[in-house]
């Protein structure tokens, strides 16, 4: 395994759930922070904790991912900052709505541009320095990326192109030395769902389903693989999955 001591890593979604985690988990092995989401106070929370916990070097630049330049901006400050990327965790997402009749358009395009367009201009942000750094880069997949999601179509179908997107991304820059990695979690404890009632977090208890911790320990992994290997996708999916599919 490699040491990511000293790598400077990009984490959207990060003020909170799996991307908070994942700050923490990559905070605690020396790796440089810059986090990106759009609620300003809780980045720069997570930075000082992060600091005062690790003694991470952690950067907070409030981003909407949906916007371009916002998320070339976020690149450029990381390189900037600590004048490197290693790598890029694709967090950020959000589910919204139900049934494909009922959905607005108003969900359905939000969905589609956090979930597809955010992943594709932070990827595309990334890429250049990435090759330089031989690093990687993470997308956080879902269970419904994989099998057919009837609670909620449209977001399966974000799911499924980011997945479809990281392979065939693998194929293109795997020989220039950047690794792409996906890690697909069932249901996790943290506020996904609270746009429209109560948060996961809240709706399952801890040894139900994964908690954010766990998805940050596969994400860290990796980031981890010494520069000949890459981890080609994790399915961390709670023990009783298939007994309720």
């Amino acid at each position: 395994m490699e040491d990511i001591q000293g790598d400077t890593v990009v984490v959207t979604g990060a003020s909170s759930g799996i991307g908070a985690a994942t700050a923490h988990a990559l905070a605690a092995d020396g790796a440089n922070l810059v986090l990106a989401a759009r609620r300003e106070g809780r980045l720069e929370e997570l930075a000082g904790d992060l600091e005062v916990e690790h003694g991470a070097a952690a950067v907070p630049v409030p981003t909407d991912v949906t916007d371009r330049e916002a998320v070339d901006g976020l690149v450029d400050t990381a390189v900037a900052q600590f004048d490197s990327l290693d790598a890029l965790v694709n967090n950020a997402g959000v589910g919204l709505g139900d049934d494909v009749a009922d959905l607005t358009d108003e969900e359905y395009h939000t969905m589609m541009d956090v979930n597809v367009d955010g992943a594709f201009y932070a990827t595309r942000a990334a890429l250049p320095h990435l090759r330089e750094s031989r690093g990687t880069v993470t997308f956080v997949g879902s269970f419904a990326g994989q099998y057919p999601r009837p609670g909620n179509p449209v977001y399966a179908a974000t799911k499924w192109c980011v997945r479809g997107f990281a392979h065939s991304l693998a194929a293109r820059v795997g020989d220039e030395g950047v690794a792409v990695s996906v890690v697909n979690p069932t249901e996790v404890r943290t506020e996904f769902a609270s746009e429209q009632g109560d948060p996961f977090e809240e709706r399952f208890d801890s040894e139900d389903v994964t908690d954010p911790e766990a998805v940050a320990e596969a994400i860290r992994f990796t980031l981890r693989q010494d520069a000949t290997d890459a981890v080609n996708e994790i399915d961390l999916y709670r023990r009783d999955k298939f007994a309720h599919f």
